[in-house]
């Protein structure tokens, strides 16, 4: 056993020993070698996203998933004005691709663009097979809660660790299906996987068992039906380009859903 395997046992060992007997803990965590960020910006109102999205899709049932890659499908706004208002997009989620862009030098931006590992991704109607997972080894990071609302992320970097690092988290919903009245999409019933319902990044300070944050998250967004699950990816601060990735269905903690 590797001294991080040791540290991660010994830091899950005390989140059991916390918990408050209401709820079972719940754990994410990657290995040593880098788990795949798999990004996809689309929109409801982009009538070529539909294929990609569908791409998306068939990554439930990929045997890799949250252990070799992590899916998310973050969808913009920029697409409302033309007639249809995607309920799951964000203004934030429309951001982080500009920021992407900005950092690349690109001039536009576009639906359906695959980011991987924070480098655009030739995959744009999903013609291409699940990547492999990088063999570099960048750390572990295992996130854990008592009660599926307060998380506590811890990293070890490997090898030479960077002075500062942050924790980025997304909540997400998968098996959610959308009747689209406008737009180019006009009349189609869409289906939604892995699409982010929230998007927040928090500092990582060094602790005696590694690099920890803490972040909460809300399992019961209203009006949202479908299978949650969450995102969790580090980075050096103030960059975008993942270091390690993990994640894993949730169960809802709302009566009746």
């Amino acid at each position: 056993m590797t001294p991080s395997h040791a540290l991660l046992l010994c830091f899950f060992a005390m989140s059991v020993a916390t918990m408050n007997g209401q709820t079972t803990p719940i754990s994410f965590h990657s290995s040593e070698e880098q788990t795949s960020l798999i990004e996809l910006y689309t929109s409801e109102g982009c009538s070529s996203c539909p294929p990609a999205e569908k791409w998306l899709s068939k990554l439930k049932s990929a045997p890799g998933l949250w252990s070799e890659f992590v899916p998310v499908a973050f969808h913009v706004d920029y697409w409302n004005s033309l007639g249809w208002r995607d309920k799951l997009s964000s203004q934030l989620f429309s951001d982080r691709q500009r920021n992407y862009a900005q950092v690349w030098s690109a001039e536009n931006i576009y639906t359906p663009e695959f980011v991987l590992n924070g480098k655009e991704w030739n995959n744009r109607f999903g013609s291409r097979s699940v990547p492999s997972a990088p063999a570099i080894k960048t750390g572990m990071l295992q996130v854990n809660s008592d009660d599926g609302k307060h998380w506590q992320a811890i990293f070890i970097p490997a090898g030479k660790a960077a002075s500062n690092y942050e924790v980025t988290a997304a909540l997400l919903v998968s098996e959610l299906s959308s009747d689209v009245k406008a737009g180019e999409n006009a009349g189609r019933r869409l289906d939604h996987d892995f699409a982010a319902l929230s998007l927040f990044t928090r500092p990582l300070t060094s602790e005696t068992n590694g690099l920890q944050g803490k972040f909460i998250i809300d399992t019961s967004p209203k009006g949202i039906a479908g299978r949650l699950a969450l995102a969790v990816w580090v980075t050096r601060s103030g960059r975008l380009e993942p270091l390690q990735a993990t994640g894993g269905w949730l169960i809802r903690t709302t009566p009746g859903q």
